[in-house]
């Protein structure tokens, strides 16, 4: 073992700020005998460490072996320093030295060393609900600044006292330089009150339990917002959120408070229930049991349940009075969720009949983050709390800065700088100002916070949407437009790690051609370039535009035309003279332009069927399509692919099969089934005939269609056993919470070559 002294300043990156990795620095010197210091700084965490050049390289390799479970190291340089023959080993004050490259750690759920505490009558904080440690609690949407360090976070205004002081001090505590540390003496408050912001008595906890219990409406203040809840098995009291909130039938959010209640719902397979459990706490959907004490209006019509377990210690502690509660955007149908104490009551005072709340503020609102989880699959739906900021990797780094925009829907947006793309929190429908006004404000703060100046800027192509306008308003960047299912595709690439060409399958709703038709069935032969439009589906007409999407039984119109049943009784008759309407309207192309999408293809099915003519949610009728499925059912509808390329896929006669079966009187569930695999024989048969002319063997499928898992098991493994290799989405939705991701890979790409 060499003995011979040096002294090397160590640079570590990644999520290392907020996470335990200073203090566990300081453990792994003072266990060697080595001396020296390490501190925050604008890039992450700076080490200078002096001893026996043996110890120092047991140092470096202690550093990658025993990393901290929420740190994330992804780069540690050295250089040598001279010898100071210095003593000792200390964490000393933060740098600041305007080049930021630090990462900030997601918000983290309760750990079991608080939860003991937390249920501990003896310990100080016992039923504290603000209690962490290094190893949990509250991250991205307390930090207003970098370094990570207290007086960047919205904890500034809570002075520590001596006890929390002492802990945060000792290298041997579990809260050495936790940032959020506090207890009832120092930290931040419960209160509960009235709409009209008056007290009310009582232990706030208790008594808002009993609120639920009675039946009444609470708003929550969590980490990244606030929450109305409601007794889960009262059925007047979810109606009447329902009806209050304006959401008629979107299914609500279930908090339950252990594994155990969630089985009892729910079948939970290991991959959920290592979701349920994590650090992360998403709302996980899973299928829901047929005797699941859960009031009807939770999830009307729906076979799935999006359950969440507690993940704050207030969560906790409020489930274990009210064990089944609904938990929800504290919001009104269509707008953000509310994060600020005075638009709460602003936005909720006709919603909720009181307000559990705090005086801790929540800097950055995020939403709850949304995966479902069925036959061994998960998809991600919403990435947001728990998830982000954590950045994802580009498989071609970003030369100079880039912002991608996002869609219209489901709106995020994503920044790179090198190789990491930072997709943010889910920000919602870009559809009225204050969500717009959450997209601008949440850019900056991500600017800020990783110090990136975007001198490239991806926007949709689709004129109207406002993150495009809000592109084409900045000064001194580069803009590229990036089609819409381009950008599907590659966001499936950047989620995988892919930089080749294959071939892509972007379904979903309506996206903006490079034709001016709006697209939504689309086979792309891309990489993260370019992409050639091979093959769609054959377009139809869409009777009142916008319209169609909230009526699916417009879509049912135009194709029982498209397929020579424009008068099918079975449908035609619930619509009277609106149908002979609807279909002239088609006919003649006025207010209705033509669509090759998906997504309406489902609609018009799930019109015909009986299921849904109109919708009160995005999907809604695709997804009742999907859930009365007989997935017993193997046997497909035969599908034409005519033309050369771009083919066309003749959905049509799918249609025209439902209509044969429907007036056979087959069983719904059979006919949903068949359509189903209709379409996804029609995906294969696609990609066989892409693979025949192009040698491709790789196929992506994005867009929001493919979070129908009923498609997905129908489609991947057929795909597979013909030799494909398929790539689906792990990290960020494929639905329009994606294409953020997707256009900053594009940008990346492009300026690589354009450079």
């Amino acid at each position: 073992m060499s003995t011979k002294p040096v002294r090397s300043r160590i640079q570590v990156e990644g999520i290392v700020q907020g996470v335990g990795f200073r203090p566990f620095v300081h453990a792994v010197a003072h266990r060697l005998g080595l001396s020296g210091m390490v501190g925050n700084d604008d890039a992450g965490v700076f080490i200078e460490i002096e001893g026996p050049a043996a110890l120092v390289v047991r140092f470096r390799e202690a550093l990658e072996r025993e990393t901290p479970p929420l740190a994330v190291i992804e780069r540690i340089s050295a250089r040598p320093l001279p010898l100071t023959g210095g003593h000792g080993f200390s964490i000393t004050e933060s740098l600041r030295n305007g080049e930021r490259r630090t990462l900030i750690s997601p918000d983290i759920a309760t750990c079991d060393d608080c939860l003991r505490e937390l249920a501990d009558p003896s310990d100080r904080r016992h039923r504290y609900p603000f209690i962490n440690c290094t190893n949990c609690g509250p991250r991205f949407t307390i930090v207003r600044d970098v370094p990570y360090d207290r007086p960047f976070t919205t904890m500034a205004g809570f002075p520590m006292c001596a006890r929390c002081a002492a802990e945060y001090h000792d290298p041997a505590d579990r809260r050495f330089h936790a940032q959020p540390i506090c207890c009832p003496e120092c930290g931040p408050s419960l209160r509960l009150h009235d709409p009209a912001r008056h007290a009310l008595p009582g232990e706030p906890i208790a008594t808002a339990a009993r609120l639920l219990r009675a039946g009444l409406i609470v708003a929550i203040k969590g980490l990244g917002g606030y929450h109305l809840a409601v007794d889960a098995g009262n059925e007047q009291a979810t109606a009447r959120l329902r009806e209050r909130k304006h959401r008629e039938d979107k299914p609500f959010a279930v908090m339950v408070a252990d594994l155990a209640l969630a089985e009892r719902l729910c079948e939970v397979s290991r991959p959920a229930h290592d979701l349920l459990a994590g650090s992360c706490r998403p709302i996980v959907l899973l299928p829901r049991r047929a005797d699941a004490p859960v009031a009807g209006s939770v999830a009307p019509g729906n076979h799935d349940l999006g359950l969440v377990l507690p993940y704050t210690p207030l969560h906790h502690l409020l489930a274990a009075e009210v064990p089944l509660s609904v938990l929800t955007s504290g919001n009104v149908s269509d707008e953000p969720i509310a994060y600020t104490d005075d638009e709460a009551f602003a936005r909720l005072g006709g919603i909720a009949d009181a307000f559990l709340t705090h005086d801790r503020p929540i800097h950055m609102r995020t939403d709850d983050s949304v995966i479902r989880a069925r036959d061994g699959r998960t998809t991600p739906m919403r990435r947001s709390r728990g998830f982000a900021p954590r950045p994802l990797t580009l498989p071609i780094a970003a030369r100079r800065e880039v912002l991608g925009c996002g869609a219209e829907l489901k709106s995020t947006f994503c920044l790179a700088t090198g190789r990491h793309a930072f997709v943010s929190h889910h920000i919602g429908d870009l559809e009225n100002y204050e969500t717009l006004r959450s997209l601008t404000g949440g850019i900056e703060h991500f600017r800020r916070l990783f110090g990136i100046a975007p001198q490239v800027v991806a926007h949709d192509l689709h004129p109207e949407y406002l993150s495009t306008k809000y592109a084409l308003e900045l000064d001194d960047v580069e803009l590229i437009g990036v089609q819409h299912h381009h950008a599907h595709i590659a966001s499936c690439l950047a989620d995988n790690g892919i930089d080749d060409q294959v071939i892509g399958v972007a379904f979903d709703g309506l996206g903006y051609g490079t034709d001016g038709t709006l697209w939504g069935g689309e086979f792309l032969l891309a990489d993260l370039r370019d992409f050639t439009r091979t093959g769609h589906l054959a377009p139809v007409p869409l009777p009142g535009g916008a319209a169609a999407v909230r009526e699916p039984w417009r879509m049912a119109a135009a194709y029982l035309d498209a397929a020579g049943h424009a008068e099918f009784p079975a449908i035609a008759a619930r619509h009277g003279d609106r149908w002979e309407h609807i279909v002239s309207m088609a006919r003649s192309g006025l207010n209705a332009p033509l669509t090759s999408s998906a997504g309406r293809l489902f609609d018009a099915v799930a019109a015909i069927l009986g299921i849904r003519d109109t919708v009160g949610y995005e999907g809604q009728a695709a997804i009742e399509l999907e859930q009365r499925a007989d997935a017993s059912v193997r046997d497909a509808y035969p599908v034409r692919i005519s033309g050369a390329e771009p083919f066309l896929v003749h959905g049509a006669d799918l249609v025209l099969a439902v209509v044969d079966d429907l007036s056979g009187d087959v069983p719904l569930p059979v006919i949903a089934a068949r359509f189903h695999n209709g379409v996804a024989a029609a995906i294969i048969t696609a990609c066989v005939r892409l693979r025949t002319s192009t040698g491709l063997g790789t196929v992506a499928l994005s867009g929001g269609v493919f979070q129908n898992q009923f498609l997905l098991g129908r489609t991947i493994p057929a795909l597979e056993e013909l030799g494909f290799r398929v790539l689906t989405h792990g990290h960020v939705p494929p639905n329009d919470g994606g294409i953020s991701l997707g256009q900053a890979a594009i940008a990346a790409a492009r300026d690589q070559v354009s450079r």
